[in-house]
C-alpha cells in the first residue's frame, strides 16, 4: 500500500469517528505569535510541547534550517500575513542544535539534483537567469549566527511595523531545552 493510500484509509476512519473535533479552534492564534521554525522532523511534536503550545496558539511557518533567505519570498509574505491579516503581535525565529542545513554543502547537492535526472541544459538555463544555486543552497556553519541573521532580515524589514518584537531561539532537538539567543524586548526597548 502507498503512503498515500494509507493516508486517506486513515483519515476516512479519523473523520468518520469525529476525532477532528478535539483539535477545533479558529483561525486567529489564541497567544498572537507567529513561529518560524525548522522542518525538521524531530521537532513537529517536540517543539509545541517545550514551548507549551496547542492547536489553535500560534502560526508556524516550517522552512529548512528556520532560515529565511529572501525579504520579499513567501516566507516573509506570511509572516505578514500572520501580523497584519491574523492577529499576531510577536515573531518567534527558532533553529535548534544539529541541523541538516549546518552541513548543507551545495555543490554535493547539485551533484545529488543531476543525478535525479535534472540536465545540464536546466542548469545552465538557471545560471544564466542570474540564479545562483552555489549561493542560493549553500547552509550555515554557526545555528546562532543562522537564527540571528533570519530574526535581523525579519526586524529590518520595510513593511514590518517597529513594535513588534522579533525573538531567536534555538531549541535542543534531543531534550526540547530552549535557548534565547535574541530577546525581541530588548530590541523594542532600546528605541
Amino acid at each position: 500500500m502507498s503512503h498515500l493510500s494509507e493516508i486517506m484509509e486513515y483519515n476516512r476512519q479519523f473523520v468518520d469517528e469525529k476525532q477532528y473535533e478535539q483539535y477545533l479552534t479558529g483561525k486567529f492564534p489564541d497567544k498572537k505569535l507567529v513561529i518560524i521554525t525548522c522542518m525538521d522532523t524531530r521537532l513537529v511534536e517536540l517543539l509545541p510541547k517545550a514551548m507549551n503550545l496547542k492547536n489553535g496558539d500560534v502560526k508556524i511557518i516550517k522552512i529548512a534550517g528556520a532560515i529565511v533567505s529572501h525579504p520579499f519570498g513567501s516566507v516573509m509574505r506570511s509572516i505578514l500575513v500572520a501580523l497584519y491579516e491574523l492577529s499576531a503581535d510577536e515573531v518567534i525565529v527558532v533553529g535548534h542544535l544539529d541541523c541538516g542545513m549546518a552541513a548543507l554543502n551545495a555543490d554535493h547537492m547539485i551533484q545529488e539534483i543531476r543525478n535525479r535526472g535534472v540536465s545540464e541544459e536546466v542548469l545552465s538555463t538557471l545560471d544564466n537567469s542570474g540564479i545562483k544555486l552555489d549561493s542560493w543552497l549553500q547552509g550555515f556553519s554557526n545555528i546562532k549566527e543562522g537564527v540571528t541573521g533570519t530574526v535581523n532580515l525579519i526586524k529590518k524589514h520595510p513593511l514590518l511595523p517597529a513594535d513588534v518584537p522579533v525573538h531567536g531561539m534555538i531549541i535542543d532537538p534531543n531534550s526540547g531545552q530552549l535557548e534565547i539567543v535574541v530577546d525581541g524586548y530588548e530590541k523594542i526597548s532600546q528605541k
